[in-house]
């Protein structure tokens, strides 16, 4: 479900109440732990953070007029995703995360390449959340995503 939100709080407010809640978590976790220069703006719909262009002019390879995206939110129909590329790109990071997942939650990890998502709003692993999102400065992705994805 993509939004037609403009910012980030207009995206926040649009959302049923149970979701804004569980949102509103998440994105302060996320804004709380994330590296300095990384930017909090809406794209594909949804609420996320990117590297902009004043630190990586060349922007996103399949779109370069956009800033380079890191990791993204959104509340869809069935769940609300959380989307993190450094994951997706990272083996050691996604093995970090798989092995913290128990330690935060009982829920079974419902994880796609870079989406994890939350079908319980009650259940979300907040701080997990907030400790991925300070793992990644912007130098690392721009360096990982260098590497893997601009060959």
């Amino acid at each position: 479900m993509q939004s037609k939100a403009k910012t980030t709080d207009d995206y926040v407010a649009s959302l049923p109440e149970d979701r804004q809640k569980a949102i509103s978590d998440l994105r302060d976790a996320v804004k709380r732990n994330l590296p300095e220069g990384f930017e909090e703006q809406m794209g594909y719909g949804a609420m996320g953070w990117v590297v902009p262009h004043s630190l990586y002019p060349g922007g996103y390879h399949c779109n370069p007029k956009e800033p380079l995206p890191f990791l993204g939110l959104a509340s869809q129909k069935n769940f609300i995703a959380l989307y993190h590329m450094g994951i997706y790109l990272d083996h050691e990071l996604l093995e970090w995360f798989q092995s913290q997942w128990r330690k935060h939650t009982s829920r079974k990890l419902d994880m796609g390449k870079s989406c994890i998502r939350f079908k319980k709003v009650d259940d979300i692993p907040v701080a997990l959340v907030g400790e991925l999102a300070s793992k990644m400065t912007t130098v690392e992705w721009i360096e990982l995503y260098e590497s893997k994805m601009k060959r």
